[in-house]
This record gives C-alpha cells, structure tokens and sequence, in this order.
C-alpha cells in the first residue's frame, strides 16, 4: 500500500476535510485512519457535517450506546419515519422500513428475535460441506493458462450462491441478486446521484417481487430452508409479516453478499503481499481462525457505520451531540487503532487476541457473523491448499466505494496443474 496522505485531506482544531472519492483516499485510507489518530481520533466532518469517530473504544462504546440508534424512530414502535422520502424511492423506502438495520425496539428485538430463531446455528454448520464443494468448483473452472481475475471467477460467485442456497433459491438466479444487491448499496454511497437512487428503487421494487414469489412457492411447498424457517416463524402468533420478510431476506443478502466478497478479495491481497506461508496460516482449525479474524481486522470490507443520536449526548471526550445529530463511526479506522493493535498496518495472524468491530456491536451486530466467519475459512483455505503458488500478477486497485471496500479486479497466476491438486 501506499502510505501517503490525500491531496485534500485535512484535520485540525477539531475538524475532519476528507473527500471519500478522492483516489489516493479509497485507494489506501489508513494513513489518513492513522493521522486522525493522532489528533485524539475524533473530529466534525465538514464534508458531511456528521463526527468522525475514529478511536476504538469510542466506536465500541457507540455501537452499544441506546442513546444513540440507526434513524429517529417514528415512534414508541421503533419503526422509522419514511413518510417524507421522495417518491421515486418508495419502493426502496418501503423495504428499509422494515429492515432490522433500521429498526430499534421494540419491533427490532421482536423482529431480530425470530429471524435468530430461524438463522440457528445448525443450519449454518449444516453449510459447510456445501461451501467447500462450490469453492472446488468454482477453482476447477479457472483458466488452463494460470491466470484468473478472482473477484469475478471466485469471490463474487462464492457466497451468492451459499446464500442462495441458504435461502432456497435456484442458483441459476444469483445473477438477478447480484445485480439488485450491487445497485441498492449504492445508496449509502456519499453524494449518490439522482440516477443511482431511480436505479435502486427500482431494483428494490423488482426484488421484493421476486422475493414474494418465492414466498408464496414456499408456503405451498415448504423446505429446509430459511424461507420456510421463516414463513414457521410468521405463523407463530403472528408476528412476522410479509415485508418484514421480504426486508430481512434483501438484508441478509445484501450486506451478506456484498461484505463477503470484498472481505475474500481484501483478504487474498492481504496474505499474499504479506510474504507470509499460507500452508501455515491455514494448516490447523486454530491457525485458521486466527487468520481469518487478522484478515477481518487488517482490511474490513464494512468502514462506515452511522448513529443518530436519539436525545443530546455529551461524550467522553466532550464532544456535544444534539438530538438528531450523526456519528459516522469508523470501523475501519477503528481496527487500526494503534492504542488497541500495537503495528495495525502490519499483517500479523499471530498478534494478541483484540476484539475487531468489522461485526458492528451492540443490537445491530451482524446477524450473519457466523456465516461470514465459515465462508471465510473454507473458501481461503481450499484456495490456498489447491492454489499453494498463487501470486499476484497486476497491481489491484480499489473501487470507488470506501464505505463497502473492495477490489475492483485481482488479477492473479498460478501454476496450472494445481487445480487438479485435492485431496
């Protein structure tokens, strides 16, 4: 990585001017991370008028704050308020009323409560044979000549297709998902056009569509899977309905999806420019598991996480928030705080255990924790005991999307014949 500062990149007497779109920012953000540690980790973002928050203790701390929630809640439900949102993004708006992100008690504990129910532990676990055979799959299909870009051959098809599966959907339309999921999260994008919401409204409208069908297929003819799990816990008393469904089903892809493939892409970058062995970083369960929480921490595919401050909030630090007020934790930053991670810029598997915030914390903590945690240790490990060789072969860059980081292309080359190499 580059460790130079970007061009426009200020912070001083309190005050954060940084460009997100700035190339040498999404490029490479941890010099900046690490400048904004050294003036206190907290600052006003005059960009977006928002307080950076930076320190690791601060954002743990804010992501379990109840004083502080995902929007103003419309009232004592915890439902938001989208009756004033344009109207070419009532579709969106109507799917995000309902998503567990921005909801908060008590309809989020009732909500999260039997999505938990449904999304147990054995139905994860149950998974694991399946990713390692997609993984197989998928680095059978690499180019005969040793080369293969793997975002595109590896890290996208990856973990559409486990939760397409989780889901009960026919791998045949991860395509349809992948495109609904890429234009939605453009949303939380800073500065999104007029063009990037219409797009994704209407790949919200067309998602719920799809999704209701598929609802509708499941309640006549259940099956062991999430859908169904979930349609069990509707008809419990009533308590869940149709569009909270649909909202939890676009969440748990969305973010699921999204966050994965850039987390696997990040990840393979980051253990090969390391220069370290990773016959050794996955030659054990343990070994694995320390690999891929360093992997989560070093470069986390989640950077921005926003509150709202629901009534005023004096800090610690003294900083004053007003009722309405945003924080714009910086998860990222945060994973590199040097006061928390003695070296955070250095890739180190075996470094003392700290609790990493790429998860979030507090009631909005990924629900898909677990899942994202095995994806992560099969599909690196099968992909370097197959490909024990891989390097990298062109200088990958980022896309223009800090708040989910992610590669744009990872070219890589290898030695052809290690894709027959299994066990």
């Amino acid at each position: 990585m580059s460790r130079a500062l970007p061009r426009r990149f200020d912070v001083a007497g309190g005050v954060l001017r940084l460009d997100p779109g700035e190339p040498d920012f999404y490029e490479d953000p941890y010099p900046s991370y690490g400048e904004l540690h050294r003036h206190g980790g907290i600052a006003r973002w005059a960009e977006t008028g928002s307080l950076a928050v930076a320190g690791h203790a601060t954002v743990a701390a804010l992501l379990r704050d109840r004083r502080f929630g995902r929007i103003l809640p419309a009232g004592p439900d915890g439902r938001p308020d989208y009756r004033d949102m344009p109207a070419h993004l009532a579709d969106f708006y109507a799917i995000e009323s309902c998503s567990l992100l921005d909801l908060e008690p008590p309809t989020h504990t009732r909500l999260r409560s039997l999505v938990t129910r449904a999304f147990v532990s054995r139905r994860i676990e149950r998974l694991a044979p399946r990713i390692g055979e997609i993984a197989d799959e998928l680095i059978d299909g690499f180019a005969a000549d040793g080369t293969v870009e793997l975002v595109e051959a590896f890290a996208t098809p990856l973990p559409v297709r486990v939760i397409a599966e989780l889901i009960g959907v026919p791998a045949a339309d991860a395509p349809l998902l992948v495109d609904w999921s890429h234009r939605m999260v453009a949303m939380y994008r800073l500065g999104r056009t007029r063009a990037v919401e219409e797009s994704a409204n209407a790949a919200a409208r067309d998602f719920a569509t799809y999704l209701r069908t598929v609802i509708a297929e499941k309640r006549r003819r259940p099956a062991d899977d999430l859908v169904s799990a979930l349609i069990a816990a509707e008809s419990d008393g009533g308590r869940l309905d149709e569009a909270e469904m649909v909202a939890t089903l676009v969440l748990l892809l969305n973010a699921g999806h999204e966050a994965t493939v850039h987390q696997i892409g990040n990840a393979v970058k980051a253990i090969l420019e390391s220069g370290q062995d990773p016959a050794t970083l996955f030659c054990d369960v343990d070994s694995t598991a320390a690999t891929v929480e360093e992997c989560l921490r070093f470069d986390t595919p989640l950077h921005l996480f926003e509150r709202v401050a629901l009534e005023s909030v004096t800090l610690a630090e003294g900083w004053q928030i007003e009722r309405g007020g945003r924080v714009a934790l910086l998860l990222g930053a945060a994973n590199h705080d040097p006061s928390v991670f003695e070296r955070p810029g250095e890739f180190a598997p075996g470094r003392p255990a700290r609790a990493h915030v790429s998860f979030g914390g507090g009631i909005h903590f990924c629900i898909g924790a677990p899942l994202a945690r095995l994806e992560l240790a099969i599909a690196l490990g099968t992909l370097f005991r197959r490909l024990p060789d891989l390097s990298i072969a062109a200088a990958p860059h980022y896309r223009d999307s800090w708040h989910f980081r992610g590669l744009e292309r990872l070219e890589l080359r290898f030695r052809p014949q290690g894709t027959t190499l299994k066990p």
